[in-house]
């Protein structure tokens, strides 16, 4: 690391993160003041990690995230929120993550063909509605991830995910039951995916029979996300958690809150 500059990481998977120049968060940093044209600082940075990596969650887009945001704020805060979005995208090379980890609460992004740019939005997420996420303790690649799913896809198949997914955007919505039950159905990703992680359908068949809505992976995986309704969430947790033990895999699960203010900076 050059002179003047610290990187310090706390955390269960702190010795997975990298403290030399490479690392992620500090690599932003140094992107955001070339960004600007400016020399950058030194600068110490404190990673407290609280998102595992490689488990399907997004943690990339927290160093990018938060390595902006601290770089703009140290430089006297002179892009917009909407600046550090279009930085922060073109930076993770997609709106996934990123977006909503800024702007916080449940987004949606859509690439304009005119100018490229992108249109965000929030989508609207009731109350009694949790997401609980089960993070088993074994990592996949979004390459491998990637590389079980076709080329090509059936027309039917396109058709039955765009049906589905404007079901899900109305289940989430209202917290209707019987339409999330059926909108959390795909033919795009998880059929095939699914086959990279062990002890898959016990955990989906638990969630469901437990009060869960239906079941997901979470991005590339191997992290699987139930929908449940608030009174079900603690039964939920426990008949994930014991249907992987029994598969011999150890999983954090856990119910989490939707964080609608996104990323902020205490002071």
């Amino acid at each position: 690391l050059p002179e003047g500059v610290r990187i310090t990481v706390t955390g269960t998977e702190a010795a997975l993160v990298n403290l030399s120049t490479d690392n992620l968060a500090y690599q932003t940093f140094l992107k955001y003041y070339q960004y600007l044209n400016q020399t950058p600082p030194s600068v110490e940075i404190e990673i407290k990690l609280g998102v595992p990596l490689a488990r399907g969650l997004g943690s990339s887009a927290t160093a990018i995230v938060g390595g902006l945001v601290g770089a703009n704020y140290l430089a006297g805060e002179p892009l917009s929120q909407i600046e550090l979005m279009k930085l922060a995208i073109a930076l993770e090379g997609h709106p996934d993550n990123v977006v909503p980890a800024l702007l916080g609460g449940c987004c949606l992004a859509a690439k304009r063909e005119d100018t490229n740019g992108w249109e965000i939005c929030d989508i609207p997420w009731h109350t009694e509605l949790l997401p609980v996420l089960a993070i088993p303790n074994f990592e996949l690649s979004t390459q491998a991830a990637r590389e079980v799913l076709p080329h090509d896809y059936s027309r039917g198949d396109a058709i039955f995910n765009i049906a589905h997914f404007g079901l899900l955007l109305r289940g989430l919505a209202t917290g209707r039951g019987e339409w999330l039950q059926t909108a959390l159905h795909d033919r795009i990703h998880q059929p095939y995916r699914q086959t990279l992680i062990p002890g898959y359908a016990a955990v989906a068949a638990a969630a469901v029979a437990a009060g869960a809505y239906g079941m997901v992976i979470s991005g590339a995986g191997p992290t699987l996300l139930a929908l449940v309704p608030s009174p079900k969430a603690t039964a939920v947790v426990a008949a994930m958690t014991a249907a992987w033990q029994e598969e011999g895999i150890k999983a954090q699960v856990q119910t989490l809150a939707l964080d609608t203010q996104g990323t902020r900076v205490s002071k």
